[in-house]
């Protein structure tokens, strides 16, 4: 996800706008503002970060009142430090308050995913890993979401349970074994589908490289453990790493030689970037 067509932000933007303003619009600003004052204001970033949802912000504000303008936005990755402008905005002041907390929701979340994803693809920048994400992503927001996260420098897992296989434990345990859930999955897609599966041991992995797949998700094991896991494979698979992975421990995990590290919390829990919206005059 490099770039978010407006096909796919629109909804998601109007949505936010109709749930903010409800049935009657704002009620403060239109009983303070003049109907016919103009504005100028610029979104700042409070602190070190990497932008995404810019486009998200612009919307928001051009679906408000066509007739505001944002200049100079920053593209989606950019990096910023504290006080750096990301946009100037210019036109109806009443448009430009009625659209800030909807612009700013989706700026401050999306940049707070992409600066989380950036923290551990610059703390594993030595290796040959990356960084990636999961389904584990607020619905409705997930395109949205992975896009930030490319914008932090990783990259992208499944979009959904349609475009892989990917079996966990529940399955194998379901189907009897790893051999019995990969032979099954193999009957039931197409030649194109690609075919994960997930291990907790060596003697799992074992069974799977008897049977073949195209990646191997290498869950909670500790950096010695995928080392061995990781020379076991030889390159015959891709090697995933996962489990409560943190900047600090993604190092050893990515110098153990896996190819990706898959972090959950980049999504479903990213810490939002503050950016704010200044009066300019």
């Amino acid at each position: 996800m490099r770039s978010l067509p407006r096909l796919v932000i629109e909804p998601l933007v109007r949505a936010a706008l109709l749930e903010d303003l409800g049935r009657a619009g704002d009620l403060t600003t239109d009983s303070i503002i003049p109907a016919d004052q103009e504005a100028r204001v610029a979104l700042v970033s409070r602190e070190p970060g990497v932008i995404a949802g810019g486009e998200c912000a612009r919307l928001a504000w051009e679906l408000v009142d066509p007739r505001i303008v944002v200049h100079d936005l920053l593209p989606d990755g950019s990096r910023v430090a504290p006080g750096t402008v990301v946009a100037t905005i210019t036109g109806p002041a009443r448009g430009l308050l009625t659209g800030e907390r909807v612009a700013l929701n989706f700026l401050g979340h999306l940049s707070g995913v992409a600066t989380g994803t950036a923290t551990i693809a610059d703390a594993i920048a030595h290796t040959k890993a990356k960084v990636v994400d999961t389904r584990k992503t607020i619905p409705g927001l997930r395109a949205l979401q992975k896009h930030a996260v490319v914008a932090g420098g990783g990259a992208n897992h499944r979009f959904g349970l349609d475009d892989a296989v990917l079996i966990k434990d529940n399955h194998i345990a379901v189907a009897g074994g790893v051999r019995q859930a990969v032979t099954a999955a193999r009957a039931g897609v197409g030649h194109l589908v690609k075919i994960e599966v997930e291990v907790d041991s060596l003697a799992q992995l074992a069974e799977l490289l008897e049977v073949g797949a195209d990646a191997v998700l290498l869950d909670n094991m500790s950096p010695e453990l995928l080392r061995e896991a990781v020379a076991l494979v030889g390159g015959r698979m891709v090697t995933e790493a996962s489990g409560r992975i943190t900047p600090a421990t993604a190092v050893p995990i990515a110098e153990a030689g896996v190819d990706l590290i898959s972090v959950g919390w980049l999504t479903h829990s990213a810490r939002v970037l503050d950016i704010g919206l200044d009066y300019l005059g």
